[in-house]
């Protein structure tokens, strides 16, 4: 059966990933954007796939602009990954994060009850749910206990997913997902902050790379494959949530490591941890379990950090050598 497709937050690094991903897959592919008209859609014209979709503006704090765009285009599968996704930035826009995540959600949510049809529904969660996991890798059954205001915001939209599935029998479910990152990674983040600044400075720049808190660990993966989970989660009998992850804990002193090595720089000289930069409530650790993505998806993330933080670095010293000719 030919399918449709509707993903909310297109635009992004995720949403490009899994447009592309789709279209080969032979979906019919219709995204949104608050502004289609002005919203360049770089991710989607880096890709090469922006004239193979539909795209619309919608509004998903609007309830009506909601419905409308869902049964305008009746898709079978829905991809909420729209929302303001900085975690740094939640804390300047709380408002602003909690809307665009949790109003959205549910907007998404009241509107497939309503138009009741057989939508399957895959929401984005987030490891910031977590918080601090310590030395264990986090799993399903791990409580929350987020850390920033994006975190409330993801884990309040988790629980309306579970209770919407739950109450009125819909095909809904979470992706909890880690860190997973790509060229397609705005500036704003710090790894592509980190891969730019390397790629600068190999290529002559004197700047000094001023960041956080360069103790944290994290469980870095590679979007491309991060999205091949969210559609399979929409393939299975029942919805369930999975935790999405590598498994592998990494420091952020070790992926700026990977970055500046794949040009051959050492990173002491060139990097320095600024308290200016530093977050109100810091997660100091946190990794997951992908146990049971592996075993019920057959899920399985095969590119890891080095790889992940090498491929980058060497993207950025690429572009840049471009523009400086």
């Amino acid at each position: 059966m030919h399918k449709t497709a509707l993903i909310f937050g297109i635009s992004g690094q995720d949403g490009a990933y899994l447009a592309q991903l789709l279209i080969k897959k032979g979906y019919t592919v219709h995204g949104t954007s608050r502004d289609a008209e002005i919203n360049n859609f770089s991710s989607l014209i880096a890709l090469g796939i922006k004239d193979e979709i539909f795209l619309h503006s919608v509004s998903l704090t609007d309830f009506r602009s909601t419905l409308q765009i869902i049964e305008k285009v009746a898709p079978h599968e829905i991809y909420n990954l729209a929302g303001q996704s900085s975690v740094g930035l939640s804390f300047e826009q709380p408002v602003e994060t909690l809307e665009s995540i949790a109003t959205a959600t549910i907007n998404i949510l009241e509107s497939m009850r309503f138009l009741g049809n057989d939508f399957h529904f895959y929401n984005a969660s987030s490891s910031e749910c977590f918080g601090d996991t310590g030395n264990s890798p986090a799993n399903e059954d791990t409580p929350f206990n987020p850390k920033s205001p994006y975190g409330v915001a993801k884990a309040s939209a988790y629980w309306q997913v579970a209770n919407y599935r739950e109450s009125y029998g819909l095909f809904a479910c979470s992706g909890i997902l880690f860190n997973h990152e790509s060229y397609l990674r705005p500036q704003r983040f710090v790894t592509q902050k980190i891969c730019k600044a390397a790629a600068s400075i190999a290529l002559g720049s004197n700047e000094l790379l001023n960041l956080g808190d360069t103790t944290i660990k994290r469980d870095w993966g590679w979007a491309p494959e991060f999205v091949q989970a969210m559609w399979k989660m929409l393939q299975q009998k029942d919805p369930e949530d999975f935790v999405i992850s590598t498994g592998i804990l990494s420091g952020l002193d070790e992926f700026i490591n990977c970055a500046f090595s794949a040009l051959d720089l050492n990173w002491k000289e060139h990097v320095i941890s600024n308290p200016k930069f530093f977050r109100p409530s810091e997660i100091k650790s946190g990794y997951g379990s992908p146990k049971k993505a592996n075993n019920l998806l057959d899920w399985y993330a095969k590119k890891s950090m080095p790889e992940v933080a090498k491929l980058m670095a060497l993207k950025q010293f690429e572009v840049l050598k471009k523009v400086s000719k």
